[in-house]
């Protein structure tokens, strides 16, 4: 039976990247030596990487009517992404984000929102029914969190498995928890929402198991290069992660969580899937930028990383 499309609900940004030895502290600077732009974004990003690894895609978004707008749309079409529900802003800029990527693949991001703040319930209804038939929707939360809020309640009343990448971190309502079957926090997403320091991979179980009374189905906390913890109530479990030599870390939680759609999608079990997505996003820290660094599903083969095709 052909896997259910994934709809990606997010925000799509320009990032304009600069490589250097070391991050700069406030009031210092640093000479580079590389800059270059690719288009990224969390919701962009995930949307892609689930595309490249196999599935059938459909994203909303809300871009500027501006150049940045008219590359995404055609970019997305060349992705082989459904655009049919991406709205256009006549009075904000699409999103950008200034990057800095240090000689370890260490990042720091900082993001002006643009038309991604400005995306409404009402680009979104003309959606719903689109939404009630996928297979898995992917959220994240650089977009209004009324939006989001909106989709995760609307996906639970028509049974449609939803995963939700709580990033950047934020505090979440119990309500919009109790809608969502797979949340996907790091460390520091994990310890905003569960209230507790979350310092090592034990203090991520008691943060998993505290989200899961919460509401939430499964918690998979990833922890970058240890890999992920899976919690499903109160039973736990690490997938380690490939040992690679990181270049940039940048988008490696997009591509997880892309990867993690399509694994669920095709029917995988949870263990199996989260090692699906442990393995693209081992590939992605190996290369520069965002979306240029994300694996295609014949990739995965290639490198042999245990990934059926």
């Amino acid at each position: 039976m052909r896997a259910k499309k994934i709809v990606v609900v997010g925000s799509a940004n320009m990032d304009m990247v600069v490589k250097t030895a070391h991050i700069p502290v406030p009031g210092e600077t640093v000479l580079s030596g590389s800059f270059f732009m690719n288009p990224g974004g969390k919701g962009a990003n995930q949307a892609v990487a689930a595309s490249r690894l196999g599935a059938e895609v459909i994203f909303i978004s809300k871009l500027g009517n501006d150049i940045f707008g008219k590359q995404f749309s055609q970019l997305f079409s060349e992705e082989n992404i459904d655009i049919s529900f991406l709205a256009s802003d006549d009075t904000l800029p699409s999103g950008v984000a200034l990057i800095t990527v240090d000689a370890e693949g260490e990042n720091s991001i900082v993001v002006a929102s643009g038309a991604n703040a400005n995306l409404r319930v009402d680009d979104i209804k003309n959606a719903l029914s689109t939404i009630a038939d996928a297979g898995i929707i992917l959220l994240q939360l650089e977009i209004p969190m009324a939006v989001v809020e909106y989709v995760a309640d609307y996906a639970a009343s028509h049974n449609v498995r939803t995963i939700l990448n709580p990033a950047p971190a934020a505090v979440l309502s119990e309500t919009l928890l109790s809608h969502i079957d797979i949340l996907t926090p790091n460390e520091t997403e994990a310890a905003m929402i569960a209230g507790i320091p979350v310092n090592n991979i034990e203090d991520a179980k008691k943060a998993a198991v505290l989200i899961c009374g919460k509401g939430v189905n499964t918690v998979i906390v990833t922890l970058g290069s240890k890999g992920a913890l899976i919690c499903e109530g109160n039973r736990c479990m690490m997938v380690e992660a490939r040992k690679v030599q990181p270049v940039d870390t940048t988008a490696a939680g997009d591509v997880f969580n892309g990867a993690l759609a399509v694994a669920l999608s095709e029917g995988k079990n949870m263990e199996d899937a989260v090692r699906f997505a442990c393995d693209a996003a081992a590939i992605s820290v190996t290369r520069l930028g965002a979306q240029s660094s994300i694996p295609y599903r014949n990739e995965l083969i290639a490198q042999t990383l245990n990934i059926p095709g």
